[in-house]
């Protein structure tokens, strides 16, 4: 083979590879293929240990339900709680919305289920439709204590209920996965 044609070849190769990784990255094919690839590295929650465990502090926490509501945080002392900071345009926030569809289908009566994003309202009640999915979403009308500050998002946390964070978890998880159901009901006894 020549020296031309091989050179030829390199740069076919090479102009392939940039407009496959374009349409990954700046299409909506390639938000459905990170969705796809967030949902299959999804691995189940895991419990912190004793010593990282922190408390929370709600006091000064205001949420806001999709109908303009304040939600009262006191109504989830006793009780395990689980937040999840999200956004619409986030793919591993994403890939986990079905398995928290399952989840709280199954605990919706047992946990409260805290579903914060920063987007506006009628975005989410348009993304909620368009899913189907029937997930409590709140909106933050101030910063979230300190314990639960992330730089990124998807960020989950579960809350016993003595207030202690014994899930964190900054990535995209299989929360309907039966590991995580069982540690769920164990936290519920």
């Amino acid at each position: 083979m020549s020296e031309k044609n091989t050179k030829k070849k390199g740069w076919i190769s090479n102009a392939i590879f940039i407009l496959v990784l374009g349409v990954f990255l700046f299409t909506p094919l390639g938000d459905s293929a990170k969705v796809w690839l967030n949902r299959l590295v999804a691995m189940s929650p895991s419990l912190e240990k004793v010593e990282n465990q922190q408390t929370v502090n709600y006091e000064s926490w205001h949420l806001i339900d999709e109908h303009g509501q304040t939600f009262d945080l006191d109504k989830t002392r006793g009780k395990v709680v689980i937040i999840n900071f999200w956004a619409t345009w986030c793919p591993p926030c994403l890939a986990e919305k079905p398995s928290f569809q399952e989840l709280y289908n199954d605990y919706k009566d047992k946990v409260v289920f805290l579903f914060v994003t920063s987007e506006s309202p009628d975005k989410v009640k348009a993304f909620k439709e368009k899913h189907q999915y029937t997930l409590p979403i709140y909106f933050e009308q101030n910063a979230a204590p300190a314990v639960l500050f992330s730089e990124s998002i998807p960020a989950s946390y579960v809350i016993d209920k003595k207030g202690n964070i014994v899930v964190r978890k900054f990535r995209a998880a299989d929360w309907n996965s039966s590991k995580f159901r069982v540690t769920l009901d164990e936290l519920l006894k």
